[in-house]
């Protein structure tokens, strides 16, 4: 599959998996890479057991604090990298979530994005969706609204790279099909949903970039990026106002089959 048609985002990418699974049972569900936001989603599922994987130890206590009331004795949070060939070993899922899996696994497993699908192949008994953003960093930016949203994406990644911590690497849609026929999966459905950003995503942004700062030794450094920093939320704040948002970029979702 190459043509990727894009889509009107009145919903969200939870809602479009919905909508995919239809009447389908989700049965054993796995999020192979869970946070707050996909793990409140699960629990709200009508699943016969769910397990969420986060190779974060700080990022699955969030994650408990937020589902822990919700979960059932056979729901479970598991705290590992799929790198591990031991994690999960021998356990399989009728439905398997990797929710901004692909470009999150590079802060914890470098280089692994390839084999990924391969590794969460054995898992899969029924269908895995993928849900990911084309990388949105890179090239020309086409318009005011893109050029501060890339502006805000480089400073946090330059700023990243300086203190030490790895970046997200993210991929396009044609790339994760490609991979996902490769690992022996059938793709039955694949979209594409246009990003427009709000100034709620800009803070986040600049709130991790000024705690990566936090962590550069370099005192005239750190504060030219604080500097860099306030000046691109005013620009983006700018933007923002007199377009409504700061249009730029896709998310997608993928929903594939193993054979």
């Amino acid at each position: 599959m190459t043509e990727m048609p894009a889509a009107q985002p009145q919903l969200t990418l939870f809602d479009i998996v919905e909508r995919v699974q239809g009447a389908a049972a989700w049965g054993d569900l796995l999020d192979a890479g869970t946070g707050v936001q996909s793990a409140r989603w699960i629990s709200r599922l009508s699943t016969a057991r769910w397990t969420a994987v986060s190779a974060d130890p700080d990022h699955l206590a969030e994650t408990h604090r937020a589902v822990g009331a919700a979960m059932r004795c056979q729901d479970r949070l598991v705290l590992g990298t799929w790198k591990n060939p031991a994690l999960l070993e021998g356990e399989t899922y009728d439905t398997v979530l990797a929710d901004y899996l692909l470009g999150a696994i590079e802060g914890y497993a470098p280089y692994f994005q390839h084999d990924l699908f391969g590794r969460l192949r054995p898992t899969v008994r029924g269908r895995l969706y993928v849900t990911g953003i084309d990388p949105y960093v890179v090239g020309e930016p086409e318009g005011e609204a893109a050029a501060a949203v890339q502006a805000i994406g480089r400073l946090r990644d330059a700023c990243a790279l300086l203190a030490g911590v790895t970046p997200y690497r993210e991929y396009p849609a044609e790339w994760v099909v490609s991979r996902l026929e490769q690992a022996r999966f059938r793709v039955v459905f694949a979209k594409r949903f246009p990003n427009i950003y709000g100034m709620s995503w800009v803070d986040r942004q600049l709130a991790d970039t000024r705690t990566l700062i936090e962590r550069i030794s370099d005192t005239d450094l750190s504060r030219s990026l604080t500097e860099r920093a306030a000046s691109l939320r005013q620009k983006a704040s700018d933007v923002c106002n007199r377009n409504g948002g700061l249009a730029h970029g896709h998310d997608y979702v993928i929903a594939a089959d193993a054979i």
